[in-house]
């Protein structure tokens, strides 16, 4: 698997912040795929996305001063996928931080991986953009 960490400092409390950190908002600021519905479950929530084409499930768990999500099952853009996203107080604002490891499963992992964690940077860059145009 391949990692990649985007930060950005937001000017919004980290309570503001986690506020709009939803499961269903992580996926939509990213930008890639359409939020098709969300179950809870008793480890938290599950919400599966996905485009016209497929659909695939993200296990969420909630963290003290973030999230953690994961792709489940076989279905999915990645072989395997799983991003934190931590929210730090600083300067009168947050410090706001994704980092996403991601595997594709494909021959060549040193050549295919690093594409997707560049594809994955791009929709992480996304997020953190459409986070902050929506609590600054």
């Amino acid at each position: 698997m391949h990692e990649v960490t985007v930060s950005r400092f937001v000017r919004a409390p980290p309570r503001v912040v986690r506020r709009v950190l939803t499961p269903e908002a992580v996926i939509e600021y990213e930008g890639s795929f359409e939020v098709q519905s969300v179950e809870e479950t008793d480890d938290g929530p599950v919400v599966v996305a996905g485009s016209r084409r497929f659909q695939f499930a993200l296990r969420f768990e909630t963290l003290e001063n973030g999230l953690f999500y994961e792709q489940a099952g076989d279905a999915g853009p990645f072989d395997a996928m799983e991003t934190t996203v931590t929210v730090d107080s600083e300067n009168e604002g947050s410090q706001v931080t994704m980092q996403s490891a991601v595997s594709l499963g494909l021959p060549l992992t040193s050549v295919t991986d690093r594409v997707a964690a560049w594809k994955r940077r791009g929709e992480l860059k996304r997020a953190l953009d459409a986070l902050a145009t929506d609590v600054e």
